[in-house]
């Protein structure tokens, strides 16, 4: 049984991919859960591959579903079609689209052909991580969830312009207060 090994990169930046293997008769539905899963993504929106040269131009359309938008030719579906029977050439590639609205591009491209089947791998399965992904619904700080952590912590949403109040109080003018100055108490160091 051949094991077909996909590199998934992101349309707009190559240095972020996941490597994907997954057997030849597995079917596109298959991939493009594991592909949503490497980027953890949610399987909300509307989804689709095509086949694709090495232009990366689009060619027949692999849907997960028949959407409400006009087709040339029929496509086929995701359930249907065994990955193996869509692979023309030795790198092979496919351009996949997730949420219509969004327009998330990944361009997957065979690397590896392997006849070798492991047994402690379930299939498909993520084998490499490469770079963050983006966040489907917005961006995220690196430090995730800490962050609301730290805000609360030390009231960031306080001060936003990064000073405090300190001082403003009973602000003098300071071209009156000049000659007292040197009587006045000696200023704490930071």
């Amino acid at each position: 049984m051949a094991i077909l090994k996909f590199r998934i990169y992101l349309e707009e930046d190559d240095a972020v991919y996941r490597d994907i293997v997954i057997k030849h008769t597995q079917n596109f539905q298959e991939l493009h859960f594991m592909i949503l899963k490497s980027y953890e993504f949610d399987s909300k929106h509307k989804a689709t591959f095509f086949r694709s040269n090495d232009n990366w131009q689009r060619g027949r359309e692999i849907s997960f579903e028949r959407y409400d938008k006009p087709y040339v030719v029929e496509p086929l579906l995701m359930a249907d079609v065994a990955i193996g029977s869509e692979i023309r050439d030795t790198n092979q590639k496919f351009v996949y689209e997730y949420d219509f609205e969004k327009h998330w591009i990944f361009l997957v491209e065979l690397i590896n052909v392997s006849k070798e089947e492991s047994s402690k791998t379930t299939y498909p399965s993520i084998t490499r991580t490469e770079g963050i992904g983006p966040q489907q619904y917005g961006t995220k700080s690196l430090l995730g969830d800490k962050f609301a952590d730290i805000e609360e912590k030390y009231d960031l949403s306080e001060a936003a312009e990064g000073f405090g109040t300190e001082g403003e109080e009973g602000e003098k003018d300071i071209d009156a207060d000049e000659a007292g100055a040197e009587e006045s108490a000696p200023e704490e160091e930071f």
